[in-house]
């Protein structure tokens, strides 16, 4: 069975997720990723790296096509539990007539 997820968590658990996630993380310069690109674009295939830049800090994170597409679904999944539990508090009900009309049925 699934734990129903409360609203004030999802923001601690993509902070837990984030803080998991960069500590794994290979920081390397703009110049030294300009100058070893295969390398890092194949280590981001198993660990996320970070590009730096002297007077702007973090510019880019190199991930996998994978990691991209699992943080994507994932956002897209905590997105629907918050629109999903925001449709609990709603009160009252709404007649077939009312759908339909309201889809252009």
């Amino acid at each position: 069975m699934l734990a129903r997820i409360r609203p004030e968590q999802p923001s601690i658990i993509v902070y837990n997720l984030y803080k998991l996630y960069t500590a794994v993380m290979t920081p390397v310069t703009l110049s030294q990723f300009r100058n070893h690109q295969s390398d890092y674009i194949a280590t981001a295939q198993s660990e996320p790296v970070e590009i730096t830049s002297r007077g702007a800090g973090r510019r880019a994170v190199v991930v996998s096509p994978e990691f991209f597409d699992r943080a994507v679904k994932a956002m897209e999944d905590l997105a629907d539990i918050l629109a999903a539990d925001e449709a609990r508090k709603e009160t009252g009900r709404v007649s077939q007539e009312e759908l339909e009309r309201e889809l252009g049925l």
